[in-house]
């Protein structure tokens, strides 16, 4: 059972872009979660916890520096081979494009996520890593809403308010929305 239906995102809040490239920016995201960080840590590193709010899976445990695992984005059907390169329990974790940082905050727990996307799907990036951390939260608390990723987040209600929310706050284009042409005379 889960109460998907009694789950409406906030608004758009917490979250920067910085321009790494022409092409790349890196989406930066932090939460404030009344969770201990060891408990963040689990849900972030261990497989079982990850499949029920990351937007991936993986066959293995991100916990360890060195491993490699097999991460595959929801709705995508492709795996790709990404190495842990940093885990300092309960701190900081890092894989292929992802960083996460972990602070003691009140009793809870500061999550900061660092991503590397493509800037036309920035927008989108934020939207859905916006649910998803929602989503881990609500589980770390008892309450199942069951992953929302892929397809499945932009057909949930609210994905198309965040999209448009952070697309303002971060000023990029989404897909199907071009940028702005250049008049020609």
């Amino acid at each position: 059972m889960t109460d998907r239906a009694l789950y409406t995102p906030g608004a758009a809040y917490g979250a920067r872009a910085e321009k790494a490239s022409e092409d790349k920016w890196t989406l930066i995201l932090t939460r404030e979660l009344s969770h201990p960080p060891e408990k963040v840590w689990r849900a972030l590193t261990e497989p079982e916890h990850l499949h029920e709010w990351a937007p991936f899976d993986i066959d293995g445990n991100l916990g360890t520096v060195g491993n490699t695992v097999k991460l595959t984005w929801v709705g995508t059907g492709q795996a790709f081979e990404v190495r842990v390169t940093r885990a300092e329990a309960p701190r900081v974790l890092e894989f292929g494009d992802i960083h996460w940082e972990l602070e003691p905050s009140g009793g809870g727990t500061r999550l900061t996520l660092w991503h590397s996307i493509d800037r036309r799907f920035i927008s989108w990036g934020a939207a859905g890593w916006h649910i998803a951390i929602d989503v881990m939260a609500q589980l770390l608390s008892g309450v199942v809403i069951g992953r929302l990723a892929g397809a499945a987040a932009m057909e949930f209600d609210g994905w198309q308010r965040l999209v448009a929310e952070y697309k303002k706050q971060f000023g990029a284009d989404s897909p199907g929305q071009p940028p702005q042409a250049t008049a020609k005379s």
